[in-house]
């Protein structure tokens, strides 16, 4: 019979034991991490420790995402599968939350039971809703409802920590599965400490719709600064009148102070995709590329085990409207066989929760990766799709490629197109796997390169390396919090 406990000394752990030979490896597998236990014993009793926390990318040792685990034991050489463990209580620890059935392991977020229902939520609800008192000098960020502290928020952060180190900054995160900026403080989602910091921070900086209930305070203020540039529809703008649809646009859009743009195209669509009509729109340049001005790649490389000559080729298609996880469209093993190059599979953050690692031979699926903007820094060239990601990449003048075998399908009855994609590309159009590596063997062509300067002059005017500069600068100029 196996034994099971928890343990939390040096970090939380789910410790496993049984009689006989030592297992050959004992491994907790999940959807998007993995940990392999430390085995001890000499033969007549073993020991497994599994870590309920992994260092990834080359970062900090944090608590596991949030999912659905396996156990998997591997016995030694003629020895029998051990049985299954008796099932192990809800464990709350500090940084995360665990329950063990068998050999299913569960992760959750350290959020108490009490609060992690229905009834418990509406009660947190309430008491935000109805809170009084002083705003801090503080600011809440949340960037793709906290799956992440990336994007144009994680940009504004850093910025504002160097220009004003005393403000406090909040970051909403699923689970502290997710690093946040140095200095500043985690709250999970739905934790007493999420609704309070929501409530009480002067400045919300957000990528995406604010979700729950939100209620402004008088002199809260929040800057969306939302998340790319768009070719596909999007809002009032998507196909087919949805009256419940345009109401909840329009609610959400009123919780709006200020807007951000990254330019003037995507503020004429932005405004009227989300009937933001009277209030600013700053077109400043997205905050996120700045790097891809000021930095390099070689640290980047060096966090995921490429070298520094290596060819990259970075696969970042969006996401669709009907279907959960990532297009299966390329077959990312042959690519890296056909070109010799590493690729990089990134599926969009939509794609994260539901989603599994792509796997093989030079391939390294960086769907988990923090931040976005480092991965185009470090990759070759773009591979992808319908991605507003296509109007940050040329930002390094670097080649991006388009596989589109579903295009009249997505154009015509999933999202919609605001212009011509085919006839503006700034890179060739391709429909399958065959053709696409031809074209990253081929020449450049003159007239996609012409196509090339004339997007850049029209989508990157302003990403200039101090987008970030100018919006901090707007934020403490007009009073969002006291620098």
């Amino acid at each position: 019979m196996t034994t099971a406990r928890w343990e939390d000394r040096d970090g939380p752990a789910l410790i496993l034991g049984g009689d006989g030979p030592r297992p050959a490896r004992v491994d907790l597998v999940g959807a998007r991490a993995r940990v392999s236990a430390k085995l001890t014993g000499r033969g007549r009793t073993w020991t497994a420790t599994l870590p309920l926390e992994v260092a990834r990318w080359g970062g900090d040792t944090l608590p596991l995402p949030t999912g659905a685990y396996t156990v998997e034991v591997h016995p030694a050489e003629g020895a029998s599968d051990p049985e299954a463990p008796e099932p192990l209580p809800l464990s709350v620890g500090v940084t995360l939350r665990a329950s063990l059935d068998g050999w299913r392991l569960r992760i959750g977020p350290p959020v108490d039971p009490a609060y992690d229902s229905g009834e418990g939520q509406d009660a947190l609800e309430r008491r935000y809703a109805s809170a009084r008192g002083e705003l801090e000098n503080a600011v809440f960020f949340e960037s793709f409802y906290g799956r992440n502290a990336s994007c144009n928020p994680l940009a504004i952060d850093r910025e504002l920590s160097r220009r004003a180190p005393g403000i406090v900054r909040y970051w909403s995160v699923v689970d502290l599965s997710v690093a946040v900026p140095e200095g500043a403080v985690p709250v999970v989602e739905g934790s007493p400490e999420w609704w309070r910091a929501r409530g009480v921070a002067r400045l919300l900086v957000v990528n995406d719709w604010l979700r729950r209930r939100f209620v402004r305070r008088p002199g809260q203020t929040v800057l969306q600064t939302w998340h790319g540039t768009p070719l596909k529809r999007l809002a009032l703008h998507r196909p087919g009148f949805d009256p419940r649809r345009a109401v909840a646009v329009v609610r959400e859009s009123r919780r709006w102070n200020v807007l951000l743009a990254q330019n003037p195209y995507a503020a004429g669509i932005l405004k009227k995709a989300y009937a933001f009509l009277t209030r600013p729109i700053w077109v400043e340049g997205y905050p996120r590329n700045d790097v891809l001005t000021t930095g390099d790649g070689t640290a980047v490389r060096g966090r995921l085990g490429i070298g520094a000559d290596e060819r990259v080729l970075l696969y970042a298609p969006t996401w669709r409207d009907d279907r959960e996880q990532i297009v299966d469209f390329l077959e990312a093993e042959r690519l890296a066989a056909d070109t010799g190059a590493v690729v990089l599979v990134r599926g969009h953050s939509r794609t994260l929760l539901p989603g599994t690692d792509t796997t093989g031979a030079r391939v390294i699926d960086v769907t988990g990766f923090p931040d976005t903007s480092q991965l185009l820094l470090a990759a070759d060239a773009l591979i992808t799709d319908y991605s507003s990601m296509m109007f940050d990449f040329t930002v390094t003048g670097k080649p991006i490629y388009f596989l589109v075998p579903d295009l009249e399908h997505y154009r015509g009855e999933l999202r919609g197109f605001y212009f011509d994609l085919a006839a503006h590309a700034p890179g060739p159009l391709v429909r399958t796997q065959e053709e696409l590596t031809a074209a990253l063997a081929a020449d450049e062509d003159p007239a996609l390169a012409e196509r090339y300067r004339r997007w850049r002059a029209r989508f990157n005017a302003r990403d200039d390396g101090h987008a970030a500069e100018r919006v901090v600068a707007r934020i403490l100029d007009q009073g969002f919090v006291a620098g």
